[in-house]
Formats: structure tokens, C-alpha cells, sequence
């Protein structure tokens, strides 16, 4: 007897169905946004000495009458003035220090006026508490240590309260006419960004500045350096468009003339 033919199996009710192949559409793809180039922090390479004079002879054309900002009488005076002026700008220390030096002209005068007085007169600028402190134990150092002067080399200088490196050298630049080159934020910006002196720390280009720029220009230069960091060559954004020394200076992504505002349309 010959087998019956098998019958086709067909799919059971639990089976999964199976599914069609189904080619999916190309997802959309997000076109790509452009990321604004960030302009370089530093100089690609230091100035050679050519450029360094030159940069600074244009800074020296650009400030004629460059010197310190804030307003002082003597070498204490000063003191206390670059003192209150860390983290602070020149202006706000100068609407204080009339009142302070007023009632405390000299270091007896800061020390009897006491700290809480102290503190009160320059309670507007950042800091004040602690400042306030620093002046007066400096003013002690200066009556128990140096008999009432204000020291002029950097070792003493340094050991006064309140007072840093950049302190120290402040002062003997401007009030003993020392060869030194004071680095705040301003210089530091500049001499990286120019490539006059190239540095991670402050330190560091304190040094290279010191080994590059000229003797004969070091007394001065600091003043060109600072107003222009200050006023031309800005945190933000450089103005090198109205910049003096432009050809110099190594900076990569100088900053062109702006755009005039558009005038409004006149028509009805």
C-alpha cells in the first residue's frame, strides 16, 4: 500500500508571524554646525629683540605720558595704595584713599587710627576686611622693623603684610626707580598674546620679560605695557584695529575694524 502524500504544515496559531523585510528609510542626518574658531590665548613664538624694541617703542609713542594711575604722595603712600588696589581697579582705590591718608598720613598715624577705622574708610572696595588688617600690621612692621621707611629691596619688601611680588617691584619702579617689570593681569595678557613674553605662570613672565626687554627701556615699559593691556589689548576681545604696535606684534587672530552700525531706513 503505497504512504499518502504529506499535506504542507501550516503555521500554528501561537507561531509568530513572521515579518516582511522592511528596508528603513536613511535617517536625516543633522547638518553639522560651525564652531566659532577660538582665537589663540598666546603668541605662537617670542618676539626676536628687533621686535621686541620696536613693539615697545610704539607702546612708548602710544603712552607719552604713561605712569601709575593710582594717586599717591610718598613711598608709604603708594605702598598702602598698590596694596588695596589686589583685585580691585586703580579708580575705586583712588576715591577711598584721600580719607584714609588724610587721617593716616604716615605708618604711626595708620597704626593709632587702628584697624576698625581703617576698614570703615575703604569699606567700597573688594576685600576690605582683610585689607583693612594688612595696612595697619604692615604700618607696625614698617615702625618696628624699619624704623617708619618704606624698605627698597624686594626681600624686605616681600615680608611686609599684604604684600606680593608684584607689590614689591610696583614700588620700587615707581618709588625708587628700580629696573623692574611688575606682571599683573594687563602685562600678563599682553606679553603672551604679543609674543613679547611668553609664559604659563606669572613668574615666568616676569623673567622672560626681564631677560627680553631692553635695559635702558625696563623702568618705563611696564607703565606702556599696563594701559595698553588695560585700554587697547582687552581680556575679552583685543582692539588691535587702533592697537600701535600692531605690526609687531605676533598676536594670530587679531581682531578687525568693526562694522559701522547700519542707519535705519528712511523710507516709508
Amino acid at each position: 500500500m503505497l504512504p499518502k502524500p504529506r499535506s504542507p504544515k501550516t503555521a500554528s496559531a501561537s507561531a509568530e508571524p513572521v515579518a516582511a523585510a522592511v528596508t528603513a528609510p536613511p535617517a536625516k542626518t543633522k547638518p553639522k554646525r560651525k564652531v566659532a574658531k577660538t582665537p589663540a590665548a598666546r603668541a605662537r613664538r617670542d618676539m626676536k629683540p628687533a621686535e621686541v624694541r620696536e613693539f615697545l617703542l610704539d607702546l612708548a609713542r602710544a603712552w607719552p605720558d604713561a605712569r601709575t594711575e593710582l594717586v599717591y604722595t610718598t613711598p608709604f603712600s603708594l605702598l598702602v595704595a598698590v596694596v588695596l588696589s589686589a583685585q580691585a581697579t586703580d579708580a575705586s582705590v583712588n576715591r577711598v584713599t584721600p580719607a584714609l591718608f588724610a587721617a593716616a598720613p604716615t605708618p604711626a598715624a595708620m597704626v593709632a587710627l587702628g584697624e576698625e577705622a581703617v576698614a570703615q574708610l575703604i569699606r567700597t572696595i573688594g576685600l576690605w576686611r582683610s585689607k583693612a588688617h594688612n595696612v595697619v600690621e604692615l604700618s607696625r612692621q614698617l615702625l618696628t622693623e624699619h624704623d617708619g621707611t618704606v624698605p627698597s629691596t624686594r626681600e624686605a619688601l616681600e615680608k611686609l603684610a599684604g604684600v606680593g611680588r608684584k607689590t614689591a617691584n610696583v614700588v620700587l619702579s615707581v618709588a625708587f626707580e628700580k629696573p623692574t617689570v611688575p606682571v599683573d593681569t594687563h602685562v600678563f595678557r599682553l606679553a603672551n598674546r604679543s609674543g613679547l613674553g611668553r609664559g604659563r605662570t606669572v613668574e615666568a613672565v616676569e623673567k622672560a620679560l626681564e631677560r627680553r626687554i631692553p635695559e635702558d627701556m625696563k623702568q618705563e615699559s611696564h607703565h606702556w605695557m599696563i594701559l595698553q593691556g588695560r585700554y587697547v589689548c582687552k581680556a575679552r576681545k583685543p582692539e588691535c584695529w587702533r592697537c600701535a604696535a600692531q605690526t609687531p606684534c605676533l598676536y594670530p587672530d587679531k581682531t578687525p575694524l568693526p562694522a559701522p552700525p547700519r542707519r535705519p531706513s528712511t523710507t516709508a
